[in-house]
C-alpha cells in the first residue's frame, strides 16, 4: 500500500514537471497551455531533432530551478521560469558552433531562469512583465563573449559590418506565403514553412483569438516592412514579422486589456514594431547580433507601461 501511495506520488510529480516545462515552451508566446507546448515542441523537432531536445531540456531545466528555489509553485506551473530559458537553449544552439556550444547553450538556459526570477522580483511593482528581456540579456552576453572566450566558438553566419558597408536590397522576389508563415516559425527561430504552420495550428489549439491574432501580426509586420521598403531577403525570411506577433498577442490579447480600444491598440503596436526592428538591427550590425525579441519588448514595455497612466489605450 505504501508503495501504491509513493509510485502515485512519483507520477504525479513527473507529469507535473512535464506539464510545466511544456507551458515554458508555450509561454513564449505569452500561453499558458501544455498542449500547445507540445505542438510548437513537435514542430521544431520534426526541422531539428537536437534543437527539440535542447527546448524541451531548456524548459526543464527552468522549471527545476524555479521548483528547486523554492519559487511560488503556482508560478512555476505556469511555466514562467522555463520560456526564457528555452529561447535562450534554442538561440546559443544555433548561434554557436562546436560539440561544447550544447554545454553552453544549456548553461545559458539555467542563467536565463536565474535572470528571469530576478527581473519579476525588480519588476514587481511596476506592473510590466518580464517578457523576453532574460533571453537577449543572456544571449547577447554570450555571443559577445566569444571575442574574447576560446572555447565559445562564434557561427560564421554572425558577422560583424559597419553600416557604411551595409547594402539595402529592396529589389527582388518577394515570396509572400513562405514570409508569413516564417514570421510565426521565427518566434522559435525556426525558418522551415512546415515549422510556422504546425506552430500556428498549436496557437489556434490554445484559442482561436489568439490564433487571428497570430496571423494578424504576420500579415502587419510583412505589409509593414514591404511598405517602408526593407530588405526583401528579411521580409521573405520572416524576421520582420515574428516581433509582430508577440507585441500583438502581448498588447491586444493579454496584458491590461480592459479597454476597448486594445485590439487597435495592439494592431498600432504591431506596426511599431517593424521600424524598431529595422533601427535595432542597424544598431547591432556592428557586434554582429541578432535583434532577437528585442523589438517586441521595447514595443510591449512602452504601449504597457503607457496604459498604467493612459488605460484607455
Amino acid at each position: 500500500m505504501q508503495n501504491s501511495k509513493q509510485s502515485s506520488f512519483t507520477n504525479g510529480a513527473f507529469f507535473s514537471l512535464i506539464s510545466a516545462s511544456l507551458k515554458g515552451i508555450s509561454q513564449v508566446i505569452l500561453i499558458e497551455n501544455a498542449l500547445t507546448g507540445l505542438i510548437i515542441l513537435i514542430a521544431i523537432a520534426i526541422a531539428s531533432l537536437p534543437i527539440g531536445i535542447i527546448t524541451i531540456a531548456s524548459a526543464l531545466i527552468g522549471t527545476l530551478i524555479g521548483h528547486a528555489g523554492g519559487a511560488d509553485q503556482k508560478t512555476v506551473k505556469q511555466g514562467l521560469f522555463g520560456y526564457n530559458s528555452v529561447l535562450a537553449g534554442i538561440a546559443l544552439s544555433l548561434n554557436l558552433t562546436g560539440g561544447q556550444r550544447w554545454i553552453i547553450a544549456l548553461a545559458g538556459a539555467a542563467v536565463a531562469a536565474l535572470l528571469t526570477a530576478a527581473m519579476m522580483h525588480v519588476m514587481r511593482s511596476s506592473g510590466i512583465p518580464v517578457l523576453t528581456f532574460p533571453f537577449i540579456a543572456v544571449t547577447w552576453i554570450v555571443l559577445l563573449a566569444s571575442y574574447h572566450l576560446g572555447l565559445i566558438k562564434l557561427s560564421p553566419n554572425l558577422v560583424p559590418q559597419t553600416l557604411s558597408h551595409w547594402k539595402l536590397s529592396t529589389i527582388g522576389h518577394i515570396d509572400w506565403k513562405d514570409g508569413l508563415v516564417r514570421g510565426i516559425g521565427q518566434i522559435f527561430l525556426q525558418d522551415k514553412f512546415w515549422s510556422g504552420i504546425i506552430i500556428l495550428i498549436g496557437i489556434f489549439c490554445a484559442g482561436w483569438k489568439l490564433g487571428l491574432y497570430t496571423a494578424l501580426g504576420t500579415v502587419i509586420g510583412w505589409v509593414s516592412a514591404y511598405m517602408l521598403g526593407a530588405d526583401i531577403t528579411s521580409i521573405n525570411l520572416g524576421l520582420y514579422g515574428y516581433n509582430a506577433v508577440l507585441t500583438i498577442i502581448a498588447v491586444a490579447a493579454v496584458f491590461d486589456i480592459r479597454s476597448r480600444f486594445a485590439p487597435l491598440t495592439g494592431i498600432i503596436a504591431a506596426i511599431v514594431t517593424v521600424p524598431i526592428t529595422a533601427g535595432v538591427d542597424s544598431y547591432l550590425l556592428p557586434f554582429g547580433l541578432p535583434a532577437l525579441t528585442m523589438p517586441f519588448v521595447l514595443t510591449s514595455w512602452l504601449f504597457i507601461g503607457a496604459r498604467k497612466v493612459f488605460p484607455k489605450l
